[in-house]
């Protein structure tokens, strides 16, 4: 089954000046506006998020909610979670694209939960995210799973 995702991506500018304005915003009713620029490298606002930040948590948040949907299944008992994920943008034969995403997250997890079955479940729900279905970039997975 389909399901269908719309937002509307404003922008006002004027391209003929070299300096134009990169500043636009994402929106979708009965959502938070999203302030949205290119990288800083290519003269966008720091402060918004750029197309780079945005695969990134994608990637990030897919794969968490993946995760915690199959430790749920499984009876994982995960009480914890952060990802310190890195988007890698790079030019490769003249054509730049996000060749890689870093996924850091430290997990945290009950005494006594099995370690070896958590990392099992994080690298399984790679298989499942559909956001790392729908990329070509290299997924890099380290996961860092700590009792508490």
């Amino acid at each position: 089954m389909a399901h269908s995702y719309p937002l509307t991506l404003t922008w006002t500018g004027n391209t003929l000046d070299g300096t134009y304005n990169r500043n636009a915003t994402v929106s979708n009713p009965g959502k938070h506006p999203l302030s949205v620029s290119s990288a800083p490298e290519y003269m966008g606002d720091p402060t918004r998020w750029n197309p780079e930040d945005l695969l990134g948590s994608a990637l990030s948040t897919c794969h968490m909610l993946t995760f915690l949907a199959l430790c749920a299944k499984a009876k994982v008992e995960v009480v914890g979670y952060e990802d310190h994920a890195e988007a890698i943008l790079d030019t490769v034969e003249k054509v730049t694209r996000v060749t890689q995403i870093h996924l850091r997250p430290v997990i945290r997890v009950t005494r006594g939960t099995s370690m070896a079955k958590v990392v099992e479940l994080f690298e399984k729900a790679h298989k499942y995210c559909f956001v790392a279905n729908s990329i070509t970039c290299e997924a890099v997975m380290n996961p860092r799973v700590v009792e508490v």
